[in-house]
């Protein structure tokens, strides 16, 4: 089955995750010569797809196409502000903007875009890049129901989609699933140093770490049961596992750790928006 926005896709800004979701939507069988580009310092490895596939490339916005379907913005928040005005003019009263920019709210963005604009506010995660991220995401009630379906097509060559309809969540979101991969590579990182203050050498606490975060995460994927039964499941009474949870667990532990740490992502999240 071939993908199909009903148009030319503007996608501004083809980083990490603009190239992520630029090369499932390609796999998805988008055409490539509905696809534009808008990137001023693009990357040899999006040069050289650019070229590959027939896609279209402006470093300028001279060449764009009016009244896209969709436009993506895919850029860094902090430039949103000077990136979103010039863009306005290319909307047409069909297209819809879906943003994957982290802390730009719908109201932010709907003051420089206009305030009939279809848009969609969306947060996903780095494992994207491999088609394992998870997106939620959050339309404006100039949204259609078609317009939704897209996005969430277009979302989904990058990994899991959902919905909410209170944009407030995505604070909280953000937090969770949007840094969340930091936790676990920070978790990966501590195992190794633990591992090697054991005893191991580093080569070896490096493999068993990664080997044992990615492979416990996978479990975790396909496993019907929850995260605590599994960690239950795991845990002998009088073990060895047993005894480092103890450690972990002992006076609120990993869990007050998270707790505050999520907290803290979310305030920030918040700032960040305002």
């Amino acid at each position: 089955m071939t993908l199909n926005v009903g148009g030319p896709l503007l996608l501004v800004g083809a980083g990490k995750m603009g190239g992520a979701l630029l090369t499932g939507w390609l796999d998805l069988g988008l055409e490539p010569d509905t696809i534009y580009i808008l990137d001023p310092a693009p990357s040899g490895d999006i040069t050289a797809l650019v070229k590959d596939r027939g896609i279209h490339l402006d470093i300028e916005s001279s060449g764009l196409p009016d009244a896209p379907a969709v436009m993506v913005l895919a850029v860094k928040p902090q430039v949103m502000d000077e990136v979103l005005p010039p863009l306005k003019r290319h909307l047409g009263k069909t297209s819809v903007v879906l943003s994957i920019a982290a802390g730009q709210t719908l109201t932010s963005m709907e003051r420089h875009l206009g305030g009939d604009t279809a848009i969609v506010r969306s947060m996903p995660n780095t494992p994207a890049a491999i088609g394992r991220g998870i997106t939620v995401a959050c339309a404006n009630s100039n949204v259609s129901d078609s317009q939704k379906d897209i996005c969430d097509v277009l979302l989904r060559a990058a990994g899991a989609v959902a919905w909410t309809q209170d944009e407030e969540v995505l604070d909280p979101v953000t937090a969770v699933s949007g840094s969340g991969p930091a936790y676990v590579f920070l978790l990966a990182q501590c195992m190794e140093e633990a591992g090697v203050e054991a005893g191991l050498d580093r080569a070896l606490a490096r493999k068993l770490a990664r080997e044992t975060v990615s492979g416990a995460g996978e479990l975790l994927r396909r496993s019907e049961e929850s995260a605590e039964q599994l960690r239950k499941n795991v845990t002998s009474p009088g073990g060895t596992t047993a005894a480092a949870l103890e450690v972990l667990m002992d006076n609120g532990g990993l869990q007050e750790l998270m707790t505050r740490a999520v907290k803290a992502a979310s305030k920030r999240s918040r700032a960040l928006s305002t």
